[in-house]
């Protein structure tokens, strides 16, 4: 009886003689085609005929690879067989010697036949992984090719972007000319009318000249009978001379009658407080120049019927503050509620914030429902046309009553200066409103406040006296052993209103670079007004609280967004022959470290964004239009590119257009 492998051997001989055979046959079959087909055949179907045939050959002779490897299995199967036999055939010795091993050996043939069909499995397995690997290696290689082009394709990009750039410059810088040149030929023809008219009223007023000669004729006539008559005038008024001076001397002894009754006065009502025991020493009895100092302001008092606001995060105080503007009627932009927060926030770098603008466009109620939602104490001081010295923003000493005369200002100042007063209030914060602070020359009344403000040492250090002394203000009181000082430290917020129209005055260099200026636009369409919401009560604010929202600069000095795009405004600016120093640089970085991240903004390119508009754009006043072109261009490019805020870069070109009439640049503000 034949054995398995002997049948592998006689199958694998029979296919190597079919393949004989089958190879016979198409050498014959080729040799009749070529006779058959004679030398007329085309080359082309020759061509054709051989490519089938070498690619029959092709898979006959992977046929036959296929069936030596199967040769080589089978030899290798064979010597594992021969293995196997005589194996077999020692067990079959031992089977006959030792019988008590009869079921190990069964089993070990049962593991054999499972090795042997589990390879079987495996080799079964591997051949379609072996073709997924390969198909895979060259899509990878594809792959490859692919990101080499997609490379290959940024780079060009990148370069067609950079002319495309170039050229939208060129097509801003064509499409400004054309308006320029409508303009032009519009004010030509406005001159040729112009022109028109005048000669119209020249040849009018031709006319009149000759009727006024012939008035001017009669008119001299009557000249000469009102000299006559002032000649009789004058004798009169030298009679009635004698008597004004002696009335003039009558109303001075008046006044120094005045001055003295004044004087005894002044000194009565000293006597009657000295009585009253309205003194500082009961032993002296002198009366105390620093009562009216000391009496609690209504801003204070109203403070204190607060309840205390709830432990909360900035976000939701950002919100609270939000519901109250709407149950009052207001609608302010969310960019704007939180550019006035952050100017707020930062009054260690930035003294103050000014909200300018048309009247009527909501800059004194944008900090008043800030302060009441927020819990925040709210003192407005209205300034006055005539205020020349700071005496005008916190007093002065009356000689005659002797006595300080304190304003409002002075007085919640004094309340809320927990160093220097006992009895000052604790854990509060207070903001000052200068409202319509252009009134008057701001350098005269608020110059020595503002730089007192800029000395004021870092929060860590105001409890040293010799760090604080230069920001504290000194009260002008004579006859005082230590004249009383007041320190205005963080628990102050100050920030100011500007309307603009005849009766104002600009803001000086020193306050425009310690200042963020938010500008409020003319609106685009009247708002309704209407209520939307119950008024929230008021929660104090504790300075804690406030504290923990104040955030360092150093915490944007590693982000290369920040001071990247800081430096390229400085570059920006020395175009413009408007350079800005360390301070205001410093200043933009702790306006970036402060901005709220709320949902809605865009965290630091808004902080940026709001920095041009208050910061740079209003030191650019007065830059001639047509001198500085690319530099606008320029900033515009960068606040729109580099920053994304195409509404500000639309503000920007407004104000130029308008600043055509002129030639000179004022910032008009931008409506969010």
């Amino acid at each position: 009886m034949l054995t398995d492998n002997t049948l592998v051997v006689l199958a694998i001989a029979g296919a190597l003689i079919l393949l004989a055979i089958v190879q016979l046959a198409l050498a014959a079959r080729h040799d009749r085609a070529v006779t058959a087909a004679g030398p007329i055949e085309e080359l082309a179907v020759y061509e054709k005929r051989l490519e089938e045939k070498q690619r029959l050959m092709d898979d006959l002779e992977a046929e036959l690879e296929k069936r030596r490897e199967a040769m080589a299995v089978v030899a290798d199967l064979q010597v594992e067989v021969d293995g196997l036999r005589r194996q077999k055939e020692e067990l079959l010795s031992e089977w006959e010697s030792l019988r008590e091993r009869r079921e190990e050996v069964a089993a070990v043939r049962q593991e054999t036949e499972a090795a042997v069909i589990e390879r079987q499995q495996l080799e079964a397995e591997i051949a379609p992984l072996r073709a997924e690997f390969l198909e895979v290696k060259e899509r990878l290689e594809r792959a490859e090719e692919l990101v080499g082009r997609i490379e290959a394709l940024k780079s060009e990009h990148d370069r067609i972007s950079e002319s495309l750039e170039g050229l939208r410059d060129k097509q801003r810088d064509l499409e400004e000319a054309e308006v320029r040149v409508d303009r032009l030929e519009a004010r030509a023809k406005d001159l040729e009318t112009e022109t028109a008219r005048l000669e119209g009223r020249k040849t009018s007023q031709e006319t009149e000249l000759a009727e006024l000669n012939t008035r001017i004729a009669s008119e001299r006539e009557t000249l000469a009978h009102a000299q006559t008559e002032q000649g009789r005038v004058a004798a009169e008024i030298a009679a009635h001379s004698q008597e004004v001076r002696r009335i003039a001397g009558e109303i001075e002894a008046l006044k120094e009658t005045r001055s003295t009754l004044d004087a005894r006065l002044a000194y009565l009502k000293a006597e009657i407080a000295r009585k009253e025991g309205r003194s500082v020493d009961g032993e002296t009895g002198e009366i105390d120049p620093l009562r009216e100092l000391k009496e609690t302001p209504p801003v204070i008092l109203g403070m204190r019927d607060w309840e205390p606001a709830p432990r909360e995060n900035e976000a939701e105080a950002i919100k609270r503050v939000e519901r109250r503007l709407r149950a009052k009627g207001l609608d302010y932009p969310a960019r704007t509620l939180r550019a006035f927060h952050t100017a707020m926030k930062v009054n260690e770098t930035t003294q103050m914030a000014v909200l300018a603008g048309i009247s009527g466009t909501g800059k004194s109620q944008l900090p008043r429902q800030y302060a009441a939602g927020m819990g925040i104490g709210f003192l407005q001081v209205p300034v006055q046309p005539r205020w020349d010295s700071p005496q005008d923003l916190m007093g002065f000493y009356n000689y005659i009553e002797g006595k300080f005369r304190p304003t409002d200002m002075a007085r919640a100042l004094w309340a809320m200066d927990e160093l220097n007063n006992d009895n000052a209030e604790q854990d509060r914060m207070m903001m000052v409103l200068l409202d319509e602070m252009n009134l008057a020359r701001v350098e005269y009344y608020f110059s020595d406040f503002l730089s007192r403000l800029e000395s004021r040492p870092r929060p860590s250090d105001v409890a040293d006296k010799n760090e604080r002394k230069d920001a504290e203000i000194e009260l002008e009181i004579p006859n005082m052993e230590h004249a009383p000082r007041i320190f205005p430290g963080y628990n102050l917020l100050f920030a100011g209103t500007m309307n603009e129209d005849e009766s104002t005055q600009s803001l000086s260099d020193k306050v425009v670079d310690r200042a963020n200026i938010l500008r409020f636009a003319a609106p685009k369409k009247i708002k309704d007004g209407r209520a939307d919401g119950e008024t929230e009560p008021t929660k104090a604010l504790s300075q804690e609280a406030w504290s923990k929202w104040v955030r360092s600069s150093s915490l944007v000095e590693g982000d290369a967004r920040v001071t990247g795009r800081v430096e390229e405004m400085l570059d920006l600016m020395r175009d413009f022959k408007r350079p800005f120093g360390h301070r205001l640089g410093r200043a933009i970085m702790a306006y970036a470290a402060n901005y709220p991240d709320i949902e809605g903004g865009r965290g630091v390119e808004d902080a940026l964004a709001d920095q041009v508009e208050m910061r740079l754009l209003p030191k650019l006043r007065g830059v001639e239009v047509d001198m500085a072109g690319p530099q606008f261009s320029k900033l515009k490019s960068f606040v729109e590119r580099d920053l994304g805020d195409d509404v500000l870069a639309q503000a920007i070109d407004e104000s130029i257009v308008q600043a055509e009439a002129t030639g000179q640049f004022v910032w008009n503000g931008v409506t969010r």
